[in-house]
């Protein structure tokens, strides 16, 4: 049978790309791997679905990476104001939370999930699940269809490539899109796992376990140059580093850690204070505690998790009275709070990753339409293409605007 469209892989891209081209009178097939669509967005933002970011656009393409240029025509028809309003249309109230990043007013993906696909139905689209496509057809470089596992072959006027990357495989991502551009001639930039959880080596890390550190600042220090610091919050998890910070500087530093460079993160766990302000709050405490031991001193300055670790760092026996503490203890307490270091030695895998790094490459795709410059009526949509996020929001808007700019890029064949 023939249709107009077919797009391949249902989420957040493919639903809207689909939703918009039938919406315009196009016959649209929607082919879906899985036994249910949008399997990723369900448990995006830990299951409450960050659909994008209210910060300016200029601002908000300094998140995006590496050619966000690429995207000027795709936000210029459709942004972040344009997506809470067509989710508000559907029904889908939003509220916006610290950082400017927009979450559905009930706090569940899933009723994202379920008014886009009911919405994508009603505009028309036919929806085949568990049917993952194995092949596109071209000939003499013009797209021209699909083939499916179940060797099902289906002719269209255009083909979208909305498969998704690499991470979270278990919901699809298998990085199929990127084997058909491949095939396509396409040049696809090194594939490696983004917004992860990074590993240390340090004897320390699996004491850690669950604590959160709030309002810290981080600078991160490549082969002993420091290159850049970031202000947030991150956790230990499961022997690892995570939270939004820890996860921003993967994204950032993840081709360094990949390469075997010695990356270390020097934790700042009093930023208020300079090291000479935090010096004299020192020696006020030190005089005040006088005859108490050195570890009510820490307990005064640190969580309960950070202190055994501190003290076996210092070596100084947490028994010691304060009053005997040395002016050289005293210095490398403070260096040790301003500078905690933590030696990053490697990072989780797709399993645990947000997003893929890498993709096509957007030079060889067309940025006012999303079709191929190498096989005509061949698009590409989403985390397929070489672009990527720090976490807030970011991706989904791509996401989201690269469906929207194929479903009204693509041409009806007479």
């Amino acid at each position: 049978m023939y249709y107009d469209v077919i797009v391949v892989g249902g989420g957040a891209s493919g639903l809207m790309c689909a939703g918009i081209a039938a919406g315009r009178g196009l016959s649209v097939l929607l082919l879906e791997k899985m036994a249910l669509p949008a399997r990723k967005l369900r448990i995006s933002g830990k299951g409450r679905c960050n659909l994008t970011n209210i910060l300016p656009k200029e601002r908000f393409m300094e998140h995006i990476g590496p050619d966000a240029r690429f995207l000027h025509n795709a936000f210029g028809v459709f942004f972040a104001q344009e997506l809470i309003d067509f989710f508000e249309g559907l029904g889908v109230k939003t509220l916006v939370e610290q950082g400017g990043r927009v979450f559905p007013e009930s706090g569940k993906a899933i009723e994202v999930v379920d008014v886009l696909t009911a919405w994508v139905k009603k505009s028309g689209v036919i929806i085949n699940s568990n049917a993952p496509v194995v092949k596109i057809i071209t000939d003499n470089d013009i797209a021209g269809g699909v083939v499916t596992a179940a060797k099902k072959q289906y002719a269209a006027g255009a083909v979208v490539v909305a498969t998704g990357g690499l991470s979270y495989p278990a919901t699809g991502s298998t990085g199929d899109g990127y084997r058909f551009a491949r095939l396509a001639g396409h040049t696809v930039f090194p594939l490696r796992p983004m917004l992860v959880p990074l590993i240390s080596s340090d004897f320390f890390i699996s004491e850690l376990n669950g604590l959160h550190l709030k309002n810290i600042c981080i600078t991160v220090a490549v082969d002993g140059t420091k290159k850049y610091s970031i202000f947030g919050e991150m956790e230990f998890r499961d022997n690892t580093l995570a939270g939004p910070v820890i996860l921003s500087l993967s994204r950032k530093f993840i081709d360094e850690i990949i390469a075997g460079k010695k990356v270390v993160f020097y934790f700042d766990l009093k930023p208020g204070l300079d090291q000479e302000k935090l010096n004299a709050r020192l020696l006020r405490d030190l005089n005040t505690l006088g005859k108490a031991g050195y570890h009510e001193l820490l307990r005064g300055l640190l969580p309960g998790q950070l202190i055994p670790v501190f003290q076996k760092l210092l070596a100084v026996d947490g028994a010691k009275k304060c009053s005997q503490i040395t002016a050289d203890e005293r210095k490398l307490l403070v260096s040790l709070l301003k500078e905690f270091p933590v030696n990053i030695n490697a990072h989780r895998d797709y399993n645990e990753a947000i997003i893929t790094g890498g993709g096509v490459s957007t030079k060889e795709v067309n940025p006012k339409t999303l079709e191929s410059k190498i096989v005509k009526n061949l698009f590409f949509t989403g985390e397929v293409l070489n672009l990527d996020a720090d976490t807030g929001g970011y991706n989904l808007q791509i996401a989201f605007s690269t469906g929207y700019l194929a479903g009204i890029s693509i041409q009806k064949k007479e």
